[in-house]
């Protein structure tokens, strides 16, 4: 996403995407959502000239890690905002704290949200400010994410991202596209997971001949195909949607919520058509369940994006 000249590639949301896509079908633990799809996103959305130039080539070098610390509590509501901003002279003083904050634990500048009394407003933050405490945990996939605290964090008002006491619509733009490419990388680990289902159905024999012979296997085999299928396409259509730079308060929630459920449909059909041996974690199929788990819970999950969703369509 960052420009040409600010060091980037300029693929778009398409080709990260693809990318994106990639990473879950090999489990990456990368902070390639995190920093090149949110981070990136919330610069270009609403940073401004000399903050875009301070960051994004540092970014493109792989020099500076961003992260997105929106929620405060354990389900994602990021419209909930605690975390005060007072203003003091020509700055900021922030006070609070954020939690299930993705790749925190690695970051170097995180964008907050705080309340700045007459609504909630983005920050950028760097991690090795005064008063700034990470406190790192262990998640079920192995990958881990962070509790941030802020006791007193001054920042200056070049700091802000966007308009001041206007940032729930940037937010709200910026979580859209962690939601797309989230559902990028459920996509991958769909895909993954179905693709080493199908092999082992191949190969595995019972009573002398191949499992994948044995016609309910094949039917739950043929309704997860035909879910990918589907789920493909809502992925590919939020993609263009972002680079076209249409409303996509929709179809974000489409793709979240169809891919999480999708992503765990597949997971658990390729645990159950394995057997025994996928429950162990010498067998690396039960990897994928792991991660689609964690990462469906992310940005809202699928019952939240159903709401959403229903709610934009006026039901």
């Amino acid at each position: 996403l960052v420009p040409e000249e600010q060091g980037g590639l300029g693929y778009g949301f398409t080709g990260l995407g693809i990318v994106l896509e990639e990473c879950g079908r090999t489990l990456t633990p990368s902070p390639l959502l995190g920093t090149a799809m949110v981070g990136v996103a919330a610069l270009v959305l609403g940073g401004t000239a000399e903050q875009s130039a301070r960051l994004l080539p540092s970014v493109a070098a792989g020099e500076t890690l961003l992260a997105l610390a929106c929620d405060e509590t354990a389900r994602h509501l990021p419209r909930n905002v605690s975390l005060e901003a007072e203003e003091v002279g020509t700055g900021y003083r922030l006070s609070g704290r954020k939690t299930a904050v993705l790749d925190g634990h690695v970051a170097d500048h995180f964008i907050v949200s705080a309340w700045t009394g007459g609504g909630s407003s983005l920050f950028l933050v760097p991690a090795a400010a005064e008063g700034v405490r990470v406190e790192r945990y262990p998640v079920l996939d192995t990958h881990a994410a962070a509790r941030v605290s802020f006791d007193r964090v001054e920042v200056g008002a070049d700091d802000v991202l966007g308009t001041v006491d206007q940032g729930r619509a940037l937010l709200s733009r910026i979580l859209d596209v962690a939601r797309i490419g989230a559902s990028a990388e459920l996509l991958g680990i769909a895909q993954e997971a179905f693709e080493r289902t199908l092999v082992y159905l191949r190969e595995r024999k019972q009573f002398g001949v191949p499992i994948g012979s044995f016609q309910a296997l094949q039917h739950r085999a043929a309704e997860l195909y035909a879910e990918i299928e589907m789920s493909k396409s809502v992925v590919l259509k939020a993609l263009h949607e972002l680079d076209a730079g249409a409303d996509c308060r929709e179809i974000a929630s489409l793709a979240k919520a169809k891919l999480s459920a999708t992503a765990h449909l597949a997971a658990t059909e390729a645990i159950q058509m394995h057997g025994g041996i996928g429950m162990t974690d010498d067998y690396d199929i039960g990897f994928f369940l792991k991660r689609c788990r964690v990462l469906e819970t992310f940005f809202g999950d699928r019952y939240y994006h159903l709401d959403r969703y229903a709610a934009l369509r006026g039901y």
